[in-house]
């Protein structure tokens, strides 16, 4: 819903079968960038969290963010028009500041006090673009509770990794001693010769009775392409799955999908775009480029039966398998083919959708992510 300048709009919906940290943003367009937030959801008043540990002493959201020195508008509109990547940001963020290692950020670096022995909650989130981030607190060890507002088997970590979205809920015990740490995170690329913003972003733990004027012990972050890291952090995830947070998955399912996603070029006729060759960067799942269509939603269309505004063919399944996380991806899948295609689904059908990322440009970091639900 668009808001104008100086006015409001309340917004109600209601949330099941979740608890824990999810987040809010801006949604047009790049707008995303500049006014972000924490949407934490609290366990009913009649039930407590499912730690083994005591209630938290203090829910802290901690948001991880980028910052462009240029308008983001004009960054995104400026490779919509030319067809080459975005430039990266100019710094990352933790809750609206770079950091001390900036000297316009030294006064106002955020900053987290606790009391020796005390276990704070601290929800972190993933608010950049399309970057994956490090995290980490020097000498501290975390214990990670949650994800993306789902309880899961507490595991301890020195390092997390966050997806561009995501979130973590952490317990952290103030258990060393008196003095200053630094938080930090950093950006996690694996693509070869993918440019990313190669820059730390720092907050501050003190402890109370520490020295104003100490200086903060930097944590050791993993190295930018440190897969292993980030594979080590992602194997530690497991749902709760307890009898108050069962993980209730459907058994048997009526549609399978496999959807591989990815970054391609398309050409430009009588023209130099300023992607690789000459061309423009899109994207693509399973090979089509999805055309938005022009003379009429998708939604309406459907309702009212109009002709020609999409057709309901989109595949299953890739046309062509092949390794989709190799180096060198043939050429031929380079190029997609432009439609405006959709699957339409059976009401109330159960659906299994695999997600596959590809390797074409390496452009981000590959996924692949299964899901189960229910066509509503």
């Amino acid at each position: 819903i668009p808001i104008r300048p100086g006015r409001s709009y309340t917004y109600k919906f209601t949330i099941t079968g979740q608890e824990g940290t999810l987040w809010w943003h801006a949604h047009s367009s790049w707008l995303r960038a500049t006014v972000y937030g924490a949407l934490i959801i609290l366990p009913r008043l009649d039930t407590t969290y499912p730690f083994t540990l005591t209630r938290p002493h203090r829910q802290i959201p901690v948001l991880l963010g980028e910052w462009w020195n240029r308008n983001p508008m004009d960054v995104v509109n400026q490779a919509t028009q030319t067809g080459a990547a975005p430039n990266v940001s100019d710094a990352f963020t933790i809750n609206g500041q770079p950091g001390d290692l900036y000297k316009c950020s030294t006064s106002d670096t955020f900053s987290v006090s606790m009391k020796g022995g005390e276990t704070n909650l601290l929800r972190v989130i993933n608010a950049a673009f399309n970057t994956d981030l490090f995290f980490s607190i020097c000498s501290h060890t975390m214990t990670v509770v949650a994800v993306d507002a789902l309880y899961t088997k507490p595991f301890q970590t020195n390092v997390l990794m966050l997806g561009p979205g995501q979130t973590t809920d952490i317990l952290l015990t103030a258990n060393q001693g008196t003095g200053r740490y630094y938080m930090a995170a950093r950006a996690y690329s694996s693509g070869q010769g993918v440019p990313f913003d190669n820059t730390t972003t720092t907050a501050i733990l003190e402890y109370e009775g520490s020295s104003k004027t100490s200086t903060p012990v930097m944590p050791n972050l993993p190295f930018y392409n440190d897969t292993n890291s980030a594979t080590s952090f992602a194997n530690g995830l497991r749902s709760l799955g307890s009898h108050d947070h069962p993980v209730l998955v459907p058994q048997s399912v009526e549609e399978n999908l496999f959807y591989t996603i990815g970054l391609a070029l398309i050409k430009c006729p009588g023209q130099s775009c300023g992607g690789p060759n000459g061309s423009r960067f899109a994207a693509s799942m399973n090979n089509i480029s999805f055309v938005p269509p022009t003379t009429s939603s998708i939604i309406k269309a459907q309702h009212f039966g109009m002709k020609g505004v999409f057709s309901a063919d989109f595949p299953d399944n890739p046309s062509v398998g092949f390794d989709y996380t190799a180096q060198n991806i043939s050429r031929d899948l380079w190029s997609p083919v432009k439609a405006t295609r959709v699957k339409v689904l059976k009401y109330n059908s159960t659906v299994q959708l695999i997600l596959q990322g590809t390797n074409i440009f390496a452009g981000e970091t590959i996924l692949s992510i299964s899901t189960v639900t229910t066509s509503t």
